[in-house]
């Protein structure tokens, strides 16, 4: 299996906080990234982005995560 680099660490706590806030979000209709950096400022934009692009990186990464 192989191992995770910083990359992908970084990749995998950002995809793990956008899932928490779509799911409080969906539970509770509470956006935390919002309420932490205000209603699309700049830096809420910012966390959005690079939520997503993390996502995307993980989808290329995780076939080779899982081969030998």
């Amino acid at each position: 299996m192989q191992k995770l680099n910083m990359l992908d660490w970084l990749a995998l706590i950002l995809v793990l906080v956008g899932a928490l806030n779509w799911g409080l979000v969906g539970i509770l209709e509470f956006d935390l990234v919002a309420t932490l950096f205000g209603e699309m400022s700049f830096i809420t934009k910012t966390v959005y982005s690079l939520v997503g692009v993390a996502a995307l990186y993980m989808t290329m990464i995780s076939t080779s995560l899982n081969k030998d």
